[in-house]
């Protein structure tokens, strides 16, 4: 087995090979969280790059409850046909493509929502977020339905299927999370508590969707804190996910507190980047299901992922800066053409001397640029990077509060 070959999920759609875009947020909707031309023209190219599958960014079932004022939104304002568009654009050089929905809950910025919901009034540990309200059972069912709704709109506009974000900390993967969950209802306490909302969700998507649109679920391996979500957790969570009937699970780690998903080291002398860094907490979910599991996070070189497939590690391949750098990778990897993914992070300063996020916004800054110019500018600076795109999401911001006064 090997990245070149097609993967048929259990609900029988096929992926034509192993390489999967992962979320990367886009930061690139208007004023009014609709898919701009800038990040449908960025589809399109991702779709002729050769990957099997592509999942948007972050897409907020609430757009009071965003990641950021970037994020498109997927609710009954949407506009559709640009919605539609965006799908298409994805489909269209032969790629599937599945929108990313997620509720920001406790991670939503303070100047889009200063008291979001969330599953505890636990506040994140970062400036610029509010003091979070704890759910009441009303609003986990208004939450749920949420999903529900966005997911049957995807479908509606063409997206091939939809997956439900619960990790990285966003409000599914706090109430996993035992550090932030302190709840004492049926809510909280146990796993089995803590994974009823994310159970809930899949389980509702599931039924209102048709059998042949996808359903997948993003989860943490672990949050790398102390007193959090960790990996004997999410081994039975992944195992009870697989029993609503999801299609594939993806696994990644971390969150906004402690980062892991996004970590960065730059190359001195011979040492490397570690590549694949979840696949050995990977391995025991992969042993635990009898479903697909895609893995993101390091990957780069064509025998590190035709190794984790073939020693039945993964099934898919989840990657997202390599996309930036050149989007045709995927298929010049495919073809032999090259034997290992960009990997430009190498060449950054260390992490440790940059800005907190720098790195990721340098990314990030280089999506909207590709958006717009259809290229990225890899010889910007990762500071000018990092300002450029904390610039660009305070415009967002200031451009969404002022729509929403209108």
């Amino acid at each position: 087995m090997n990245i070149g070959q097609h993967l048929t999920l259990p609900n029988g759609v096929t992926l034509k090979n192993r390489i999967v875009k992962s979320a990367m947020s886009e930061a690139l909707a208007d004023e009014y969280n609709n898919p701009t031309q800038a990040q449908i023209d960025l589809f399109a190219q991702w779709s002729k790059g050769g990957a099997a599958l592509l999942i948007t960014g972050n897409t907020p079932v609430d757009r009071m409850h965003l990641e950021h004022a970037g994020n498109f939104v997927l609710d009954p304002s949407s506009d559709m046909k640009r919605v539609s568009a965006l799908a298409a654009a994805g489909k269209s050089g032969g790629a599937k493509i599945l929108a990313q929905l997620a509720h920001a809950g406790r991670q939503t910025p303070e100047a889009i929502n200063a008291h979001p919901t969330s599953i505890s009034d636990v506040q994140l540990d970062l400036p610029g977020y509010g003091k979070p309200t704890p759910a009441s059972e009303a609003e986990f069912e208004e939450i749920i339905a949420k999903f529900v709704r966005s997911a049957r709109l995807a479908q509606e506009a063409g997206f091939d299927g939809v997956e439900v974000h619960a990790a990285h900390g966003y409000l599914l993967s706090s109430a996993l999370s035992p550090r932030i969950n302190t709840r004492t209802d049926r809510w909280g306490g146990a796993l089995e508590n803590r994974a009823r909302l994310a159970i809930e969700v899949v389980r509702a998507v599931r039924k209102a969707v048709d059998p042949g649109f996808i359903v997948a679920v993003k989860l943490n391996s672990s949050d790398f804190q102390k007193g959090g979500f960790d990996h004997a957790d999410s081994v039975q969570v992944a195992v009870m996910l697989e029993a609503e009937g999801v299609d594939f699970i993806e696994i990644s780690g971390g969150n906004f507190e402690e980062p892991t998903a996004y970590q960065h080291a730059s190359k001195s002398g011979s040492t490397q980047i570690r590549e694949a860094y979840f696949l050995d907490y990977a391995a025991a979910i992969k042993a635990a299901l009898n479903i697909p599991l895609m893995v993101t996070g390091g990957f780069r070189s064509s025998n590190v992922m035709n190794d984790a497939i073939e020693g039945g590690k993964t099934d898919l391949i989840g990657m997202g800066r390599p996309f930036i750098a050149d989007p045709a990778f995927a298929r010049k990897l495919l073809e032999g053409e090259i034997a290992k993914a960009p990997a430009v992070e190498q060449n950054f300063p260390p992490a440790e001397t940059l800005p907190r996020g720098a790195v990721l916004n340098w990314f990030c800054a280089q999506i909207a640029l590709a958006g717009r110019t259809g290229a990225p500018d890899l010889e910007m600076s990762v500071v000018d990077g990092h300002e450029s795109y904390l610039n660009q999401i305070k415009l967002a911001t200031d451009q969404l509060l002022t729509a929403r006064r209108e």
